[in-house]
């Protein structure tokens, strides 16, 4: 369980991080200053919603249930 649970952590540290960069990346390229090829910001913006989802999802894998 303790193991699941680290994993789980893991995995969210390196979503989180990859979400970070993205949106660093995302902001760099439409602050006007550069010609964005707007295909490859679609594609990084659907990027970022996927790993939002996942991590939403595996915030949600670690916090109990609560039996009432």
């Amino acid at each position: 369980m303790l193991k699941d649970r680290d994993s789980l952590l893991g995995q969210l540290h390196e979503l989180r991080s990859e979400h970070r960069d993205l949106d660093t990346i995302i902001s760099r390229l439409t602050d006007g200053t550069v010609l964005t090829d707007q295909l490859q910001l679609q594609r990084l913006k659907k990027r970022k919603l996927l790993l939002r989802d996942r991590i939403t999802r595996l915030e949600s894998e670690l916090i109990p249930d609560d039996i009432a």
